[in-house]
């Protein structure tokens, strides 16, 4: 069974090396507009492997990946960073980053669009975008666009432009809005809103919850959204070309999605051909640690845990009292604590914990004595503790983290905190659970094998779908027929008109022949007494 197997992993390898070989060169515009930094995980872990592999990649960023030294075939067009603080503030009362857990769903699904509107008339205003857009003979000058499936609709514009395919890249995995974008029905009965922490087995309540934020986001799309950004290209360049295509229009020649993500972590639901998943590409094999770590970590005879609320949210934000929580719980423990501590400035810190303001995370997980990871729930660090099988204790904040913790609640190896909540007692307990009973572990593990058992590993999976779609031209043949359809047949809306015409006809008819019948009816005469 073992040699089956081989022999299928390695004719799927030689399969993907013939398609390298015939793609190989290619030409790539990635645009990417969002200054969304953990985005970038994902994004430059492409990048860097694009142009590794023999592709010519232009590469618009926010965050320069110079200082690596990629080579003659990588040319970067660097942009300023649109700054989002100012649309959050204005929009809430969020103070800090972990405010915004106070948000309900639809607060932060309007504030996401109108950063998503913003960083792309932001972006459209750069010269160095500009310059491109206004460039001569673009016709021949790329063979493919890549970019971010969040919010910066309007950067398709760029594969209109040169005639190209486009492939974009879904950080978050699966999204609500995907369903329309590749022409399936997501059943909502059983797929939740991404932004609501359900899993595949919802309450009544739940359900409902789950389908109103899905209609309501559906429908802010359609009649807010997308117009706006519609009016944000015609602003900026209706002026230029004859003709300027709607929003709808540009996600058509969209080929392929590559999303971010993969069994256990995403439940069964409806996918298209041009759905890949690829969730976990990021993660690279582990480096060595640097001498301080390494030591504090093989020291640690009864094990480590790994703290780090990510790239956004601060621990150093955390009030003194919440910080005393955590201190006064970390110096009980016979454990040692590497905490992701912005400031480096913690007075009272335990012998046991050691801070710094950054950390090689991956690479930390990596290490056989690392027990626990205290994490905000961040779909990248959650998919960095499943492939190394670390338990998990989730604060999560906002966005898709509260789900990210559910799932690994409901599977079983991980629990949850509310961090502004959380009691010394809680922590200690949590902590404790995670720590000392097999279950979460051992759950973590099965995990981790399904998560690692894949045909191709994500990385050489996305490579043989972004060399896919350039071979194909586009790979037309991926497409579902279903975007093709207005709305109301898409969602069966004359067949169901039909149907109930057929029902609801006959039985009008058979109401109008009895009243007529009663009408045409001699009235009725009084009987004469004897």
């Amino acid at each position: 069974m073992q040699l089956k197997s081989a022999w299928k992993v390695l004719l799927l390898g030689l399969l993907a090396l013939q398609h390298l070989e015939i793609a190989s060169g290619s030409r790539i515009l990635a645009a990417f507009f969002f200054p969304g930094r953990s985005h970038f995980m994902m994004t430059n872990a492409i990048i860097r492997e694009l142009v590794k592999r023999g592709h010519e990649v232009t590469f618009i960023t926010p965050f320069s990946l110079a200082k690596e030294n990629l080579g003659s075939n990588y040319t970067e067009i660097l942009i300023k960073q649109y700054n989002f603080w100012p649309t959050v503030m204005g929009m809430s009362d969020v103070k800090t980053i972990l405010d915004m857990s106070d948000l309900s769903t639809l607060t932060f699904i309007k504030m996401a669009y109108v950063m998503g509107l913003e960083s792309t008339e932001f972006a459209f205003e750069q010269p160095e975008v500009l310059k491109l857009i206004n460039a001569k003979d673009k016709v021949g000058k790329y063979d493919l666009l890549l970019v971010e499936q969040f919010f910066n609709e309007g950067a398709l514009f760029l594969g209109h432009l040169y005639q190209i395919p486009t492939v974009t890249i879904s950080t978050f995995g699966f999204a609500n809005y995907l369903s329309p974008l590749t022409g399936i029905m997501s059943p909502w009965s059983y797929v939740p809103h991404g932004w609501r922490p359900y899993t595949d087995r919802m309450s009544l309540m739940e359900r409902i919850d789950s389908v109103f934020n899905c209609i309501t986001d559906d429908i802010m799309r359609a009649v807010w959204y997308y117009p706006a950004q519609d009016a944000i290209l015609k602003k900026h360049f209706a002026d230029k070309f004859d003709t300027i295509p709607t929003i709808k229009e540009l996600e058509r020649n969209i080929s392929a999605f590559l999303l971010n993500s993969y069994m256990p972590l995403e439940t069964p639901r409806p996918i298209s051909f041009n759905m890949i998943q690829v969730g976990g590409l990021h993660i690279e094999k582990p480096k060595p640690l640097p001498n301080e770590l390494q030591q504090f970590l093989d020291g640690a005879k009864h094990g480590a845990i790994y703290f780090s609320l990510g790239s956004q949210v601060r621990s150093a934000d955390f009030p003194p009292e919440k910080l005393k929580i955590f201190l006064d719980v970390f110096g009980s423990l016979k454990q040692r604590i590497l905490w992701k501590f912005e400031d480096e400035k913690l007075p009272n810190l335990p012998a046991n914990v050691m801070v710094q303001k950054w950390m090689p995370q991956s690479d930390i997980l990596a290490h056989p004595n690392v027990k626990v990871f205290i994490s905000h729930g961040g779909l990248f660090g959650t998919q960095e503790a499943v492939h190394y099988g670390v338990p998990v204790l989730g604060m999560p904040v906002y966005g898709d983290q509260q789900l990210n913790i559910k799932k690994g609640q409901v599977a079983g190896f991980a629990l949850g905190v509310n961090y502004r909540t959380v009691t010394e007692e809680e922590l200690r307990y949590s902590l404790t659970e995670l720590l000392e009973n097999p279950k979460y572990r051992d759950n973590m593990k099965q995990a981790s094998k399904i998560f690692r058992n894949r045909p191709l590993d994500a990385m050489d999976t996305a490579m043989f779908w972004i060399d896919y779609v350039i071979e194909h031209r586009g790979a037309p043949h991926m497409v579902s027929a279903g975007l093709d359809l207005p709305w109301y047949q898409f969602y069966l809306l004359d067949i169901i008109a039909i149907a109930l015409a057929l029902i609801l006809l006959p039985i009008f008819g058979l109401c109008l022949i009895c009243r007529k019948g009663k009408s045409v009816k001699s009235p009725k005469t009084k009987s004469k007494r004897n």
